[in-house]
């Protein structure tokens, strides 16, 4: 019995761990695209309500400041931990941007999603890092150091190149930088691109320093104001499921397992039917 019970415990493990999937708070749908709780669309960077309003020459990054000011929730107090726990300005960034990069896994926002472009914010994103499967793509990973760098006392910005987006930090002077950036007309701002599981704070890909770049401080908190949805419009929308894969070792010593246990099911269930 026990040997049974076992087994369809590891079964339904497995199959929980296969099937589960996150669903976001409520949004609400329109033509023109995904829209939150702010009425900033999500699925989509460009024009007035897009979660960047990305014009031909600059950008708005709204959707930061739905983790700042009055909205400022779990994002936000958690880089006001880095602060108070890292006094040494050098640390406590490399802390912040470690933390972010170790903790996301990059994930094209189709694969997450099924939209081409799905935005998050900050306190989305950490929230899926507190269950520990936390995954996003190039703009989430901007959104969330911007807010954290922010929380923590840094100057910040969101930068765009065509085609990505990452995050600036103001750190002059910082000894591991490879580039110090201009912007603004000062010198000392640090790349930080988080998507790459390798890339330390301050590596900056290539096609950056060869192509133009916008950037946008976040300096005061702008005061979004929640606002009620339309009738009748209101949905969800789910994570994909993650496929686990096993590597071939632990596939092995699973076989190794689990035959002797059928075996001994099936030798037990045999002589108990013979008497």
């Amino acid at each position: 019995m026990k040997n049974k019970l076992g087994l369809l415990s590891l079964f339904y493990l497995i199959f929980c761990a296969i099937s589960s999937a996150a669903v976001c708070q409520p949004f609400y749908k329109s033509r023109a695209g995904i829209y939150d709780a702010w009425h900033i669309c999500r699925t989509r960077p460009q024009g007035i309500d897009g979660y960047f309003q990305l014009s031909e020459d600059k950008f708005h990054p709204l959707i930061v400041f739905e983790s700042l000011g009055r909205n400022a929730d779990i994002a936000y107090k958690l880089g006001e931990e880095f602060r108070a726990r890292y006094p040494d300005s050098y640390q406590r960034a490399e802390a912040i941007y470690n933390f972010v990069r170790d903790r996301v896994r990059y994930t094209h926002d189709r694969d997450q999603f099924g939209y081409a472009e799905f935005a998050q914010n900050a306190d989305e994103l950490v929230q899926e890092i507190n269950k520990g499967k936390a995954r996003g793509d190039c703009e989430d990973y901007a959104v969330l150091l911007t807010t954290m760098f922010k929380a923590a006392g840094y100057r910040t910005a969101i930068v765009l190149i065509p085609g990505h987006a990452a995050a600036l930090v103001f750190l002059p002077g910082y000894p591991k930088a490879r580039t110090f950036l201009t912007f603004s007309q000062e010198s000392g701002w640090i790349w930080a691109e988080a998507t790459g599981r390798r890339n330390p704070l301050g590596w900056v890909p290539q096609k950056a320093l060869q192509g133009e770049a916008i950037a946008f401080e976040i300096g005061r908190a702008e005061e979004l104001v929640r606002k009620p949805f339309p009738k009748g419009e209101i949905t969800e929308i789910q994570r994909k499921r993650r496929i686990i894969s096993i590597s071939p070792f632990f596939f092995i010593i699973f076989i190794m397992w689990i035959i002797p246990m059928i075996s001994r099911i099936f030798l037990v269930t045999f002589l108990r039917r013979g008497h």
